[in-house]
């Protein structure tokens, strides 16, 4: 959409430096960029809190990273067709409103359901403000001042994701959880204003809402929300010997057919999935969802680990998780050089093999692991990221014809952001499971051991009863310890398979790089989210 958008300003004559409207408006758009990029992960710090105050469990936690990113999902292919048939300003101004309501109710929220139905609110009105900023970039400044539009964006997306959980954290830590979502009260108030002052009134296109392809929409929305249900509760239900899950597989599965029916029918199909016919695209397509997988996966497991294992508060978590951010801020002046210059299939092939080395060193971290211990792997992450997500983008716009950048952009930030909410969904899966075995198997382990167990029992209450002189207490006391002591290696455990399962994954799209193909000169920088 916004590469198209700049391909249609390319036919125009050259034109003046940008007004003041047009700066105010491209940095409102940034500006509600930032805000939706924030909140993918402002909560993950936070998470822990969280999940305490509103009765949800670890597995039940991940819904409100879920619930985000599938909205986010399902919105972003459809807010090409909502801007023609709303007009641009009445469309941002409404999503604007609807993220400021959606906040509040996150905010205040009491219980799991209402945290779920908030985040699912702010994922439709975020998911649409991103590709918005990228069109705002291309339709407001001359071409001789995009680049500057575009770095600004570009940064905009990578200090999203990389301030929300210090941001979060710092929140949670000197105020409440629930300050994370009320901060985006004045930054919307700030954006309606801009905004209202920035764009003209534009007419809607009710044509466009008639004649649009509801079929695609309808699979769309339907298919995507089940098949994210059915992968998030599908353990908790036991899978298919629930009716439950059986009725949303069916649904899933109904909803993608509806989806591959109106790309047959429709004329203008929502989202054009024959690009992915295209082995170089498809090439692409697979790794930057198995990239999105990976990386919030690691953004909602490791302050997980921090909290829960390491004993960090929710600030100490968003300083570590800050750091994966230094390397895309250090190479942002030189990376269009290096992408003009290097081998697409090299920078992605070794982006991906700092991100599958950060998950591989992460493996080995204990219940002791200090801040130290985890530098290695957030700054092999963030270039990692850097390295393979901008090559990716300008790699996917190289696959397809000039006239179809647009939907092949948006299939591009679909399957980045489908791939953080099937990975996030399976990941809750996997920690549940693989938490119970460990558990029942190190248990197991000291029950064969008894004399070991034994001995450890006896010192421990020894020490207990030297301490309150009460011995029935002191060999509670000592059970309870060794019961923590079990289920913290059990975690550990858990979180290194984790990380070694997508370590190996990443390494497993390396081949995958070889069907890329170098952009041509010329080829705008473009991020991609």
């Amino acid at each position: 959409m916004a590469s198209a958008a700049a391909a249609s300003a390319a036919l125009q004559p050259p034109r003046a430096n940008a007004s003041t409207s047009d700066w105010i408006v491209v940095f409102a758009g940034a500006l509600g960029a930032l805000m939706a990029t924030l909140d993918i992960s402002i909560t993950n710090s936070a998470l822990p809190q969280i999940q305490g105050q509103i009765g949800a469990s670890g597995t039940e936690g991940t819904w409100i990273s879920t619930g985000y990113l599938m909205a986010e999902i399902v919105m972003i292919p459809l807010t090409a067709w909502l801007t023609r048939v709303f007009g641009l300003r009445n469309f941002l101004i409404g999503n604007a409103i609807l993220f400021s309501l959606f906040s509040i109710l996150c905010g205040i929220s009491e219980t799991l359901p209402q945290m779920i139905i908030g985040r699912l609110g702010q994922g439709f009105a975020g998911g649409a403000m991103i590709p918005t900023a990228q069109v705002l970039v291309a339709t407001r400044l001359p071409r001789h001042q995009m680049p500057i539009g575009m770095t600004m964006f570009g940064l905009i997306v990578l200090l999203g994701p990389l301030l929300g959980p210090v941001l979060g954290g710092t929140l949670t830590e000197n105020f409440s959880w629930r300050w994370c979502f009320f901060l985006n009260i004045p930054v919307c108030a700030l954006l309606l204003l801009m905004l209202g002052q920035g764009l003209n009134k534009t007419a809607g296109d009710w044509q466009a809402f008639i004649k649009a392809d509801w079929l695609g929409i309808i699979g769309l929305t339907v298919g995507l929300s089940a098949l994210t249900v059915v992968l998030e509760e599908g353990n908790r239900e036991r899978w298919f010997e629930s009716s439950h899950i059986i009725g949303l597989s069916l649904l899933a599965v109904a909803g993608i057919a509806l989806l591959l029916v109106a790309q047959k029918l429709s004329k203008t199909p929502i989202v054009r999935l024959k690009l992915l016919l295209n082995p170089r695209f498809a090439s692409v397509i697979a790794i930057v969802f198995v990239v999105g997988c990976g990386l919030y996966c690691v953004a909602f497991v490791l302050p997980q680990f921090l909290s829960n294992i390491a004993g960090f508060n929710a600030q100490q978590s968003g300083a570590v998780m800050l750091m994966s951010g230094l390397p895309a801020f250090l190479m942002m002046p030189v990376l269009p050089r290096l992408i003009g210059r290097v081998d697409t299939r090299i920078m992605v092939m070794l982006g991906l093999g700092c991100l599958a080395s950060s998950c591989l060193l992460a493996m080995g971290l204990t219940a002791d692991s200090v801040g130290e211990n985890f530098t290695r792997t957030q700054l092999l992450l963030g270039l990692g990221q850097v390295m393979a997500m901008m090559p990716l983008n300008q790699a996917s716009m190289s696959c397809v014809p000039a006239h179809e950048a647009g939907e092949a952009a948006g299939i591009y930030n679909m399957a980045r952001n489908l791939g953080g909410s099937v990975g996030l969904a399976l990941l809750g899966t996997f920690i549940e499971r693989r938490s119970s075995f460990h558990d029942a198997t190190l248990r197991d382990a000291v029950s064969v051991q008894s004399v070991e167990a034994q001995t450890q029992l006896a010192a421990s209450a020894q020490g207990f009863f030297a301490d309150h002189g009460d011995l029935a207490h002191a060999q509670l006391q000592a059970l309870s310890q060794l019961a923590g002591q079990i289920q913290v290696q059990a975690q550990v455990m858990t979180y290194s398979e984790t990380f070694y399962v997508l370590g190996i994954a990443l390494l497993l799209c390396l081949p995958l790089a070889l069907f890329l193909k170098k952009p041509p000169a010329g080829t705008p920088l473009s991020t991609g989210h």
